[in-house]
């Protein structure tokens, strides 16, 4: 079995890339295609005209600092990781996850914000700025939400003494795919600024 893992990771190292990181870079560069349609869509719609302005609701700014922060706490726990701090890479996904669900309820609560000021999503009357920011904001959440399964795998992991110096390829996808997320939203929320 030993020797197995050991031409596994030969052919790894000789490939340059392993598989799953490949895959990963494979998914990010669909998302981004998915958000630069989305973005585009949104500049291209709104010079047609029939837009209506709408203020952007205010707890998306605290969402981003949410991100933000949840960031840094899963950069940390990589760090831990690297230094066999096996306690404090627990804490900080914990933390990264609890931010995330934090800035999934705040998104959830900016659609409660839009439902106030009579901003909804499709229908006949509906505000194509509307529908655009709905949409915008909840495929991001999606992923998102895929982001924590994917930490909470890390988390199972790191609890079984599976996450340490010599075994880092789980979390530094988790966290290559985290800093991704939260940069995807920053441009969606300055895009947003910009646009709105």
């Amino acid at each position: 079995m030993n020797m197995v893992a050991k031409i596994n990771e030969e052919r790894d190292n000789a490939a340059g890339v392993h598989p799953l990181k490949f895959a990963l870079w494979l998914i990010i560069v669909s998302i981004i295609m998915m958000f630069a349609a989305f973005t585009s869509a949104y500049i291209v719609r709104r010079a047609e005209g029939n837009w209506l302005e709408i203020d952007l609701p205010s707890i998306l700014l605290i969402n981003t600092v949410i991100i933000v922060l949840s960031s840094v706490t899963m950069q940390w726990a990589y760090f831990a990781a690297k230094k066999n701090n096996l306690n404090m890479v627990k804490m900080m996904l914990l933390v990264t996850l609890g931010l995330g669900i934090a800035f999934l309820i705040g998104q959830w609560n900016a659609w409660g914000e839009l439902v106030k000021d009579n901003v909804y999503f499709g229908g006949s009357g509906a505000n194509p700025a509307g529908s655009f920011l709905y949409v915008l904001t909840g495929v991001h959440g999606f992923h998102i939400i895929t982001g924590l399964i994917f930490l909470l795998a890390v988390l199972a992991a790191s609890l079984k003494f599976r996450v340490h110096s010599k075994k880092m390829l789980r979390i530094q996808l988790c966290t290559i795919y985290w800093h991704f997320l939260g940069g995807l939203w920053l441009y969606l929320y300055v895009f947003l600024l910009a646009n709105h």
